[in-house]
C-alpha cells in the first residue's frame, strides 16, 4: 500500500455571509457578499470517527504536512482548514480568521455530525488557537486593532473541547520582533543601515558568541524599528481617513526582517537546532528574500498581525484566557520557533488541565523523522485519552 493509501482526502467547501467595506482577498474568495473557504478532510478509510482534529494557520495550509496524516493514522479524522488568506497574508486580518475557524467548527458539529473538536494549535496555529479559544469561551474583542468592528459574542463561536500547542510560537508578533533586522534605518532604503547592528555585516566586530550588552541592544532596537514602523501605519491611516475619499487601504513592503542572533549563536537559548540555517534556509539570504515575514503587508494587516503593541493575537494574554485543556509540546531541534516561547505560553496558560512534552532532536517539521513523528503521536494520543478524548 502506497504512503497514504490508507486515507481519504475530500474537499471541504465553507461559505458564509460578510459585507465588507472593501476588497481584501483577491479572486471570488470573498467579493460576492460572502467568504468562501476551502478546506480538506483526512480520513483513515472505513473507520468512523465522532472526534475531529482541526489544523488551521492563518496563511498555509497544512494538508502537506506530516503530522495531520500521522494523525488521521491513528483513527481521527482531520480538517486542514484554509482561511480566507490561504497563502497570502498580505492583508490578513487575524480577527477575521478565528471568525472562519469559527465557521469551519460550526460546521464540523451542525453539518458533518463531529461531537468532540481536538483544536490542533500547530506552528502558526497555535497562538491562533489560542486567540479562538479564549474568544469562544468569553469573548472580549469588539473590533480590530484598526478599528473596524468584529462581532465575536453575534458570531457564536464554539469552543473546542481540547487544544495543543504544538511546535508554535507565541504570536506573529511576538515572533517579527524577535527577528526582525534592527540594522534598517530607512524603511525606504535598505542599504542604509546602521552596521554595528548587521550581524551578517563580516566586518561588524560585534561576532559569536555575542556579548550580553550586545543582544540587549539588538533587541532593544529590534523593537524600536517595529514600533516606527507601527507609528508610520497609523499616521497613513489617519491621512487617508481624514481623506475621507475612496482609498480606503495601502500596501507596502518590510525590508529586512529575519535576522535573529539565535540562527548564528548557539549560546542564545541553547536547543538542538541547526546554527547558520533556519527553516527558510540561509538566514543572510531569507532576510530579504521574497517570502521573509511580514515582508508585504497592508496597514490593517500590520496592525493585526505584526504590531507588538497592537496584535490581538498574543498567545501569552489568550492563553491566561482559557479554561480548556492545554497540552503544550516542545521539539528540542526546531529551526523555527524560539526555544522560549512553548515554555512561555505554557506558563501563562489559565487553565487547570495543562500538560508540557519535548520531543528529544525533532525539528519543526519533523520531516525525515519518522521516531519523532510517531513519539509526538503517541504522546498525543495517550494524554487525549487520559481525559477521555479521541
Amino acid at each position: 500500500m502506497g504512503a497514504d493509501e490508507d486515507l481519504s482526502f475530500d474537499w471541504v467547501h465553507i461559505a458564509y455571509e460578510e459585507k465588507l467595506a472593501f476588497m481584501e482577498t483577491y479572486g471570488f474568495a470573498g467579493n460576492q457578499g460572502k467568504v468562501n473557504l476551502e478546506g480538506i478532510l483526512i480520513r483513515p478509510k472505513g473507520v468512523p470517527s465522532k472526534t475531529l482534529f482541526i489544523y488551521m494557520h492563518p496563511a498555509s495550509t497544512l494538508q502537506l504536512m506530516p503530522v495531520p496524516r500521522a494523525t488521521a493514522r491513528r483513527g481521527v479524522h482531520v480538517l486542514c482548514a484554509g482561511s480566507r488568506y490561504a497563502r497570502n497574508d498580505t492583508a490578513c486580518i487575524l480577527e477575521n480568521v478565528v471568525l472562519d475557524l469559527g465557521a469551519y467548527i460550526r460546521h464540523a458539529k451542525e453539518r458533518l455530525g463531529y461531537e468532540t473538536i481536538v483544536l490542533a494549535g500547530w506552528s502558526g496555529g497555535g497562538s491562533l488557537a489560542l486567540f479562538y479559544q479564549a474568544e469562544a469561551e468569553a469573548p472580549s474583542v469588539t473590533a480590530t486593532p484598526a478599528g473596524n468592528p468584529v462581532d465575536f459574542a453575534g458570531a457564536g463561536l464554539i469552543p473546542a473541547d481540547a487544544i495543543l500547542f504544538q511546535a508554535a510560537h507565541a504570536s506573529r508578533a511576538r515572533m517579527l520582533c524577535e527577528v526582525i533586522d534592527p540594522s534598517v534605518i530607512d524603511e525606504d532604503d535598505p542599504d542604509r543601515r546602521d552596521a554595528s547592528l548587521d550581524i551578517y555585516d563580516p566586518a561588524n566586530p560585534e561576532q559569536p558568541p555575542y556579548s550580553a550588552d550586545f543582544v540587549e541592544r539588538f533587541r532593544a532596537a529590534q523593537i524600536a524599528r517595529v514600533r516606527r514602523i507601527t507609528a508610520r501605519v497609523k499616521e497613513q491611516l489617519d491621512t487617508l481617513r481624514r481623506r475621507n475619499s475612496g482609498e480606503r487601504e495601502r500596501g507596502f513592503v518590510t525590508h529586512r526582517t529575519l535576522a535573529d542572533p539565535r540562527f548564528l549563536d548557539a549560546s542564545l537559548d541553547p536547543n538542538d537546532r541547526p546554527i547558520g540555517w533556519c527553516y527558510m534556509g540561509k538566514p543572510e539570504t531569507v532576510n530579504n528574500g521574497p517570502v521573509g515575514l511580514a515582508r508585504f503587508s497592508t496597514l490593517r494587516a500590520w496592525l493585526s498581525q505584526w504590531s507588538i503593541d497592537d496584535s490581538q493575537a498574543d498567545g501569552l494574554a489568550n492563553a491566561a484566557r482559557i479554561a480548556a485543556p492545554l497540552l503544550v509540546i516542545e521539539n528540542s531541534a526546531d529551526e523555527v520557533v524560539p526555544l522560549p516561547h512553548p515554555r512561555l505560553v505554557f506558563e501563562a496558560a489559565g487553565s487547570r488541565d495543562k500538560s508540557y512534552a519535548r520531543i528529544e532532536g525533532a525539528s519543526h517539521y519533523y520531516a525525515g523523522q519518522p521516531a519523532q513523528l510517531a513519539e509526538v503521536t503517541d504522546l498525543v494520543f495517550d494524554w487525549l485519552g487520559e481525559r477521555g478524548i479521541g
